[in-house]
């Protein structure tokens, strides 16, 4: 039986910690069947660690999670939906691999907001807060930023360990052909360089493919760099000269000289039946990056749609060959790879996977393709808590604006902080020392088991 969902209230909140702060020395970056049941007790989400895949450049709801076959042709499309695992819910025909494993993830129908630019509704999704100048693609990133949701992670949830707590990978996302450039939103803004996410940039599917700054120099014994960073910790203690900036150099020395580190960024070590399981492309090998950050301690990984040199998932002239060849399949391959990867390690139920764009394109066809259309798209959810096999939310006859439950990119950040037992309205200070909420969004707490 299918109940509506109403908005949920914010979930309860968390102690705030001491900030653990990447070096200066390492590479930094900017960095169905039934509908959810808003009568159903409010559970806590118990995820341990987060990954946000992030398909840059608007993917096409209509053509991937929410299709519309009984629309006019210039709605439909050309694709065919298929029957999923989930009774009653279909996706395209072009994700057999997901549509296979729907019983696993939740599909978000009614994610909305009125942007229509590129660079900042990134700013909306992974601060939480609309870009301070919101409809632009001329203005990039910047230190005046809201932090992202890795800095944030870094601020409130730091560990003791090696491993960086935030890593973006394979790169920061950009737009060629935007005045602004890098995408705001994905470092860590006012709360300082000490924040920002670790940057991975690189193919991981390349044979030399390497984490830059994380070789030591060859003129320099290991036994000297930790006389170093033991240096840069006393000084910390002590409260000598430059304590701050030792600080951080000392964080980037423990990156240089742990075991830890290096391997988990070494994926030589898995096999090829696995490698090849998740695609040999820089996708698939991120996505399986990305698993073996998050079973080494890292906290929150932001896997971006990799730079390929044709428009990412921005389908405007060419919608339906680039998602059928070019896109859709690696996905798909990556995506099911990974889930199947943390199910069997037992990772999935603490881990949450994101599945996400910045906007969704036209209800119509248009010049064979798909135009920037913010106001409906779609989203998925999966482990760390979440119901699967539902849905939460729908669009209307022709997926042009949400029917129900209107979800907005700061809920969906807000739904993160919360499965990470984050209080969204918990606030932290900018340098003038006036308080933030961590998000100005309500999380859909619905969405969890």
């Amino acid at each position: 039986m299918n109940t509506r969902a109403t908005r949920p209230r914010p979930c309860g909140g968390v102690t705030r910690r001491e900030a653990l702060r990447v070096g200066s020395l390492a590479p930094l970056g900017f960095g169905l069947s039934d509908l959810l049941r808003a009568s159903a007790p409010a559970p806590r989400a118990h995820a341990k660690s987060v990954i946000v895949l992030f398909m840059w450049g608007g993917p096409s709801h209509l053509d991937t999670w929410d299709p519309k076959p009984n629309a006019p042709v210039e709605v439909r499309g050309e694709f065919q939906p298929i029957a999923t695992t989930v009774p009653g819910l279909q996706i395209s025909e072009h994700f057999p691999r997901l549509a296979a494993r729907a019983h696993q993830y939740a599909v978000v129908r009614s994610m909305t907001h009125t942007d229509p630019a590129h660079l900042s509704p990134v700013h909306h999704l992974m601060t939480g807060r609309v870009a301070p100048k919101p409809n632009s693609d001329a203005d990039g990133a910047t230190r005046g930023d809201a932090p992202c949701l890795g800095a944030v992670v870094q601020k409130l949830l730091p560990s003791g360990g090696a491993v960086p707590q935030s890593v973006t990978l394979p790169w920061a996302v950009s737009h060629p052909s935007a005045p602004g450039g890098t995408a705001p939103g994905q470092n860590g803004g006012w709360l300082g360089r000490g924040f920002d996410p670790f940057l991975v940039s690189g193919n991981p599917n390349l044979p030399a493919f390497a984490v830059a700054g994380l070789n030591t120099p060859a003129d320099v014994p290991a036994g000297r760099m930790r006389d170093r960073a033991e240096l840069a910790r006393h000084f910390d203690r002590t409260g000598g000269p430059g304590g701050d900036f030792t600080g951080l150099q000392g964080k980037a020395l423990d990156l240089l000289l742990s075991p830890a580190v290096s391997t988990a960024f070494d994926l030589s070590r898995e096999s090829a039946t696995l490698r090849d399981k998740y695609g040999r492309h820089p996708f698939g090998q991120s996505c399986l990056l990305a698993r073996r950050l998050i079973e080494a301690g890292t906290r929150l990984v932001t896997v971006n749609w990799p730079d390929d040199g044709k428009a990412f998932w921005d389908t405007h002239g060419d919608n339906f060959p680039s998602l059928k060849t070019r896109l859709m399949p690696p996905a798909d391959a990556g995506f099911a790879a990974l889930l199947d990867d943390l199910t069997a390690r037992g990772l999935l139920d603490e881990t949450l996977v994101v599945c996400v764009g910045e906007f969704g394109r036209t209800p119509r066809v248009e010049s064979a393709g798909r135009q920037h259309w913010p106001g409906c798209y779609s989203a998925v959810l999966a482990g760390g808590g979440v119901r699967g096999g539902a849905t939460y939310g729908s669009s209307d006859k022709i997926g042009g604006r949400p029917e129900t439950n209107p979800v907005a990119p700061a809920d969906l950040t807000a739904t993160i902080y919360h499965a990470l037992g984050l209080d969204p309205e918990t606030e932290i200070r900018d340098p003038a020392g006036r308080p933030w909420k961590l998000a100005d969004g309500t999380p859909v707490r619905q969405l969890f088991a």
